[in-house]
């Protein structure tokens, strides 16, 4: 606004002052009419002119309307300021100081030539260039810089922006992580604890059906009612995410004898525990996936091996700790299986997976070697953490 301004006030000036010295009418009104129409028509359409790459052309067009003014009447060679300030707006800024360099040698030969004095003609016109460049050049800059500024604005309330929607899908995907963790726990421990439970009392159950002698039941519904109500304390430690009972105040060695006893007491499977190596004080999570793969894989002799004799084997090697059942039971196609899709769970597909996947997680493994009439061996290994070995040993002490 200020530019269009000045341009104004100095064309007027020189409109003022070209009358006052007599300049000719004919030329001088006509000429003002069309550099003032030139002017507002080029300043309404700027924005179009400038992104057309028209700008430097229509300021061509004024410079020669200016020039036409300055033939007419001298008075009017101040309006060069304003063409300066243009410049820089409409022009890359080495051209524009082309451009302004050529209008002040016009300027510069108008003072002469009216008789100016040379050092007057020159510095004066010189440093009003400067200024008007400087000034033009500064307000662009600061004009860019508005704008950089409010478009780094922009992209940082857009990160803003685009951040609240990553967190809120991150918590999204967190609490559905946790909830599908939560669901693969609990099914694991239900088919590793309780499910085993129940099927123990169902087969108790049919081998009382079978007898008719009063001790002998008796005994059954002891071992039932004791199978029960480990299941049911087992439940309350699933729900809780608790150490098992059969961990609590004994280690994994004790658990897995007190395991296969019980096996063998209540199946008549002639079941043995051996542990090789010396006792190492696992993290939690490693002795409870042991312990659940020692359930589950039992469970499966009992109700799918047909074994006579079973052996159980707790090896602590330096670097692993290594779990192996091994039954003479009817055994299975474990090549088949391995590529096989995962079968129903009363099939019995699932508990096998189960422990592959719960050893995997820690780090470790499950290894299946069974053929059909050939018994079944399951290897389960899990790495030797030193660090949380230790950090277990003291928890415990």
């Amino acid at each position: 606004m200020g530019r269009h301004t000045l341009f104004a006030l100095l064309l007027v000036i020189g409109l003022v002052r070209a009358v006052g010295s007599g300049a000719d009418l004919r030329w001088l009104v006509p000429l003002v009419l069309v550099t003032a129409t030139w002017y507002v028509v080029g300043t309404a359409w700027r924005a179009t002119f400038v992104t057309a790459g028209a700008g430097p052309w229509w300021l061509l067009g004024l410079t020669l309307l200016w020039g036409g003014l300055v033939v007419v009447s001298p008075d009017f060679v101040w309006v060069a300021f304003a063409l300066w300030l243009l410049s820089v707006h409409l022009m890359a800024f080495p051209l524009a100081v082309v451009y302004s360099v050529l209008v002040l040698a016009v300027v510069i030969g108008v003072q002469v030539d009216l008789g100016t004095h040379p050092a007057g003609a020159i510095l004066g016109p010189s440093i009003g260039c400067l200024v008007a460049l400087a000034a033009s050049r500064g307000e662009q800059l600061l004009a860019q810089e508005a704008v950089e500024r409010q478009q780094l604005v922009d992209r940082l309330v857009a990160t803003q922006e685009e951040m609240v929607v990553l967190h809120d899908d991150l918590t999204r995907t967190q609490r559905e992580s946790g909830a599908l963790a939560e669901r693969t726990r609990l099914s694991r421990d239900i088919h590793d604890t309780l499910a085993q439970g129940f099927s123990s009392i169902l087969l108790l159950a049919r081998a009382g059906a079978q007898r008719d002698d009063p001790a002998q039941l008796h005994t059954l519904l002891r071992q039932i009612e004791e199978t029960a109500g480990e299941n049911l304390e087992e439940s309350r430690r699933v729900v809780n995410a608790l150490t098992p009972a059969a961990l609590e105040g004994s280690g994994l060695s004790a658990a897995l004898s007190r395991l296969v006893a019980s096996m063998s007491g209540e199946t008549g499977i002639v079941a043995e525990f051996t542990a090789d190596g010396p006792e190492v004080h696992l993290a939690t999570a490693q002795e409870v996936a042991l312990l659940r793969v020692a359930q589950s894989a039992l469970a499966n002799v009992r109700q799918h091996s047909g074994a006579n004799r079973v052996m159980v084997t707790l090896t602590t090697a330096p670097d692993q700790v290594r779990l192996d059942v091994a039954d003479d039971g009817a055994g299975f196609d474990a090549a088949g299986w391995e590529s096989a899709v995962p079968l129903p769970a009363a099939r019995g597909g699932y508990g096998l997976r189960s422990m592959r996947e719960r050893l995997r997680d820690l780090g470790g493994d499950l290894v299946v070697e069974s053929a059909p009439g050939d018994g079944t061996v399951l290897g389960a290994h899990l790495p030797l953490t030193v660090a949380g070995a230790a950090q277990e040993s003291g928890r415990r002490a």
